[in-house]
């Protein structure tokens, strides 16, 4: 990013709001980054009346500020809700409709997406929340794009996290598309967490335990991230796993809630992003070194996964 970056976070705290979500931001937006060498967020708490009780009455967030920072923020973090069917404060409704109004981008963790819907911000949009909550959700928002199967929805400037853990997948993902991926996965290193989870949340609803359970596919990932300029193919990995194409597909799907050739795909704009960001200037050497192939296709697979050009992006994330 510009050396002169400056983003203002804030999270609203509800009435009965989990403590963990409101930990996650703060770790990822609030804490600062000094091994970074670099301006970091802006962060601060609100709530009505500055002041929650938080989830069980386990204690009081007072002496925080009131709504009107919420009025301030690039990017509003709404609060989740400890009973979904019941209906937000109205006052953080019309908070969050007034930062949609001026364009804030918008957030939520786990049941946060209630509060996002009730809020009227979602209709006609994608979105996730919790996978125990999916089915009511839909019933109380059809107009909403649920995608319940994933751990997060990127949906431009309104992003929606599955459940707590995946709060900090998405938060991750905030900061690899502010900062970059170097800047991220040193974040996610500081934290001990994957800077990206494969797979969606379909992996931790409660099923049936299988009989005889699969081989993870761990091997054949590793096995193909370290040949990433290769010309790999499906049936390439099927064969390193010892499986037929079908079967790989299925595995992918169970396992990693994507196909085998979508993953290779994001592996090698994830492998391009890197060599950007670490200052690689010939276009044509990154698109050789991660299979891309050439730089037309490196430029439209950049593009889909970041919005950006190759070029823009090592602009805004190249380090110096």
């Amino acid at each position: 990013m510009p050396q002169g970056f400056s983003h203002r976070v804030v999270m609203i705290v509800g009435e009965g709001s989990n403590p963990f979500e409101l930990g996650v931001a703060t770790e990822l937006f609030g804490l600062r980054r000094p091994e970074l060498d670099r301006p970091w967020y802006d962060f601060a708490l609100c709530a009505p009346a500055g002041a929650a009780v938080m989830h069980a009455g386990m204690f009081t967030m007072a002496g925080i500020a009131d709504l009107a920072a919420a009025d301030r923020a690039d990017t509003v973090i709404v609060p989740n809700r400890p009973d979904p069917d019941a209906d937000p404060a109205p006052e953080v409704l019309d908070a969050v409709r007034r930062a949609a109004a001026r364009g804030a981008r918008l957030v939520s963790f786990c049941t946060g997406a209630f509060t996002l819907a009730a809020a009227g911000v979602l209709d006609g949009r994608r979105a996730t929340t919790h996978w125990r909550w999916a089915e009511s959700f839909r019933a109380r928002f059809p107009d909403v794009d649920l995608r319940p199967d994933v751990l997060f929805v990127d949906d431009g400037d309104v992003l929606t996290a599955a459940g707590s853990a995946a709060a900090l997948d998405l938060g991750l993902h905030l900061v690899r598309r502010d900062h970059g991926a170097e800047i991220a996965n040193a974040v996610a290193r500081r934290l001990v967490f994957a800077g990206h989870r494969d797979g969606g949340q379909r992996q931790f609803v409660r099923r049936p335990v299988p009989e005889i359970p699969d081989t993870s596919l761990g091997p054949v990932l590793a096995w193909a991230q370290e040949r990433l300029d290769r010309p790999l193919t499906v049936a390439a990995l099927a064969a390193r796993a010892a499986v037929s194409p079908a079967t790989l597909h299925r595995r992918f799907q169970a396992e990693l809630g994507t196909t085998p050739l979508a993953w290779l795909t994001g592996e090698r704009v994830a492998l391009a992003c890197r060599l950007l960001e670490r200052g690689e200037l010939r276009l044509d050497a990154v698109a050789r070194a991660t299979g891309l192939g050439t730089t037309a296709s490196l430029r439209t697979h950049l593009h889909r996964h970041t919005g950006l050009s190759p070029s823009a992006y090592r602009h805004r994330f190249a380090q110096p």
